[in-house]
């Protein structure tokens, strides 16, 4: 049967399902493998650099195309069996399917390939640092469901690989720990039974906490971070694995203060992560967030953590500096904001300020990248790149960069 080609489809260079014999020889930054047929580039999901594959093509743009994985003729010797019988069809793992340790280098060169394409910084990258667990390591997952139809169950779990509205009905997930899977079943059976309550689709909540898993947004979860102990409302953001956030604050810690700073700044403090993991390298800490119910939570954390030298201030976004009186030149603010990056607004009032140094964390590279051309403009150099993976079998990664400001 032929293929309806859909509305505004471009012929060219290439016909719609088109199909195509292509050696894989990278990964993009969405986890995609890319190939070339006499030079155009051709992107295909779930292929891997070392594949030959037969893919189909749905999208010729202007200088490359989008193809779906017909078959794998030639695997990569770095392919593995998925752990998860729904890899490939649920979007929330890309990379089942590849050797851990391939993973790792792949996320490391994506770094460097961003840095050199976007802008334009030939700069050494760190090894990414592997996550102690490979599977088994999210403290939290959001399973959601559709609008429920008269008398069906709703599919409940996450979006369909490729897909922005459709449902992948997940009854375990195995990058979420253990105790939430032990919990999904009851989570996903008060659904079931509440489901002629719903009028519109609905997002749950699985938080583990310190003592078993939380479903209420706004019960308290309490999580460790090495000695510490932070408390937070279960909906808000937290980072997501546990079992990395040691080495990756004591990395942070050490970058932050390694060149004699006295001060910290944790410019987007939440409830409290950095500024109290890092409170022990320095004089005086102090803590900057736009929400007074966050800045409330990092107080508190202070107080049962005994950290006494760690103020908090809510501050309106366009005054993020505004009450920092600390000596500029010896004080190290860390920045970790949302994945659209920085504003302008903020970085102008940070190189007003103008610390010593900032190390900057981020869960979207691109972003960050962007950012750094911002730096280097006002006169900040990049000393380290140093990629963490928080989110093993998927395209996401974190990445700290430290920036000194020059002499």
């Amino acid at each position: 049967m032929t293929a309806t080609i859909p509305k505004g489809f471009h012929p060219e260079p290439f016909s719609y399902h088109q199909e195509l014999e292509l050696d894989i020889d990278a990964l993009s930054n969405a986890g995609d493998g890319i190939g070339r047929v006499d030079g155009w580039v051709v992107f295909v999901p779930f292929a891997l650099p070392g594949d030959r594959v037969k893919a189909r093509v749905w999208r010729n743009d202007r200088n490359y195309s989008s193809a779906d994985l017909v078959e794998v003729l030639r695997p990569s010797p770095d392919r593995v069996e998925p752990v998860c019988r729904l890899f490939g069809t649920c979007g929330g793992c890309q990379y089942q399917h590849f050797s851990y340790g391939r993973q790792l280098f792949w996320k490391t060169r994506q770094v460097a390939d961003l840095l050199r394409l976007q802008a334009g910084l030939e700069l050494p990258v760190n090894p990414a640092i592997a996550s102690p667990r490979e599977y088994h390591y999210r403290s939290k997952i959001t399973p959601h469901f559709d609008k429920p139809k008269e008398g069906g169950k709703p599919a409940i779990g996450f979006l369909k690989a490729g897909s922005r509205r459709e449902v992948v009905d997940v009854p375990q997930c195995p990058i979420a720990m253990e105790c939430i899977n032990e919990v999904l079943p009851m989570a996903r059976k008060s659904v079931y039974q509440a489901v002629a309550r719903f009028k519109r689709g609905a997002t749950i909540l699985l938080r583990a906490s310190e003592g078993g898993v939380i479903t209420n947004n706004n019960a308290v979860a309490c999580e460790k971070v090495g000695t510490l102990e932070f408390h937070f409302l279960a909906g808000d953001f937290f980072q997501n694995n546990p079992f990395i956030l040691p080495l990756f604050t004591d990395y942070v810690a050490r970058q932050a203060s390694m060149d004699g700073e006295e001060f910290l700044v944790d410019a987007y403090c939440g409830s409290g992560l950095f500024a109290l993991s890092l409170a022990e390298k320095f004089k005086k800490v102090l803590g900057v967030e736009v929400s007074e119910t966050s800045a409330d939570w990092a107080r508190s954390n202070a107080r049962s953590n005994g950290i006494s030298h760690a103020e908090f201030l809510a501050a309106d976004a366009g005054a993020i500096f505004a009450q920092v009186d600390f000596p500029a030149e010896k004080t190290a603010v860390v920045i970790d904001p949302p994945r659209k990056g920085c504003s302008m607004e903020f970085l102008t009032q940070l190189f007003a300020f103008g610390p010593g140094k900032v190390v900057y964390v981020s869960c979207n590279p691109a972003t960050q990248i962007r950012d750094l051309a911002e730096f280097d403009k006002a006169g900040y150099a990049v000393t380290a790149v140093q990629p963490f993976d928080l989110f093993p079998q998927t395209k996401h990664l974190e990445c700290v960069v430290t920036l000194k400001k020059k002499n």
